[in-house]
């Protein structure tokens, strides 16, 4: 039975329906002569052969594409106007099954992906090392930003992948989390603070005198809340947004900061690195989260397995 015309949305022009079976069978048939012949190479009875071009005649309003002779058959003027039509379609369904296994084998696609800025000290650059050698053909964009913008560019669609934390309270159960790490403080002194020689963890109380220096006036939804977590609310004299210029501040004997397990790799010689006593939960949890209920590419697999093992590889200052 021949497939119903469907109409032209834009022209009104009909536009048959046609089954990329059909056009196959015509391309094998025009390329050999002949419906036995195209048969054999198909795999296919020669009645069969027939009905496709049949249905194939009918649905492109009757005419004959090819003239069947006493021995082969032979293109029509209509069948030769058709060839190139039915090689590009042929073509477009083969690049699609292409493109589609590169994107199973992690040999193409591309991969959007953010992370907030202490993550790019160390975690996300080791990571995208290793991916990058093993899948150099997947398209990569990267964006750095808060745990809540990335969240937001995450439900959007803008991204597939959001290294993200728990810090700033964002609403993180809204998304699909897979845990990296507990990411454990430092609190960055002069090198020449009284507590700079001692061996330990300090607890943070020690400092609760201390001049803080932090990205925000206020503690709460900051690496601060630990502090708030262990009784006392530090005094913020300077509000200082990005790593290398707190250190400064902490370098110039202008107070002290907290400093990330992940961004301790980068701190300058000139100041100190202290641990801080865990008394309880971690200072904070790191994800690399996507949108709830979205399939995942095998890229955004790979990248989180690229992130696990980059974990592994965060340098512990001694």
């Amino acid at each position: 039975m021949a497939a119903m015309p469907k109409q032209h949305p834009s022209a009104g022009t009909p536009v048959p329906d046609l089954s990329t079976v059909w056009l196959r069978v015509f391309l094998v048939v025009a390329r050999h002569g002949s419906f036995t012949v195209a048969a054999r190479a198909l795999g296919w009875t020669q009645s069969a052969v027939s009905r496709q071009i049949s249905s194939l005649e009918a649905a492109l309003g009757g005419a004959a594409l090819f003239d069947r002779l006493p021995r082969g058959v032979r293109l029509t003027e209509a069948g030769r106007l058709l060839v190139p039509h039915a090689e590009t379609v042929a073509e477009t369904l083969h690049g699609a099954a292409r493109a589609l296994a590169d994107l199973r084998e992690v040999a193409g696609g591309r991969l959007r992906f953010g992370a907030f800025a202490t993550a790019d000290a160390a975690l996300v650059p080791h990571a995208l090392a290793a991916f990058r050698v093993r899948h150099p053909r997947v398209r990569l964009s990267r964006e750095e930003g808060l745990t809540p913008g990335l969240l937001d560019r995450l439900a959007a669609g803008h991204l597939d992948l959001a290294v993200v934390s728990t810090t700033g309270r964002a609403p993180l159960e809204s998304y699909e989390l897979r845990h990296l790490l507990d990411e454990s403080l430092y609190v960055a002194v002069p090198a020449d603070h009284p507590l700079a020689g001692r061996a330990g963890p300090v607890r943070l109380g020690q400092l609760a005198d201390a001049d803080w220096i932090s990205g925000s006036s206020r503690p709460e939804g900051t690496l601060l809340d630990a502090a708030l977590r262990q009784g006392f609310r530090p005094r913020v004299t300077h509000v200082v947004g990005e790593w290398t210029a707190k250190q400064g501040y902490v370098a110039a004997g202008l107070g002290v900061t907290l400093v990330p397990a992940l961004a301790a790799e980068s701190v300058r010689p000139d100041i100190a690195l202290l641990p801080v006593l865990d008394e309880g939960a971690p200072a904070r949890a790191v994800y690399a989260a996507t949108a709830r209920g979205r399939e995942l590419t095998p890229a955004v697999e790979a990248f989180v397995g690229a992130l696990r093992e980059a974990v592994a590889r965060i340098p512990v200052p001694g």
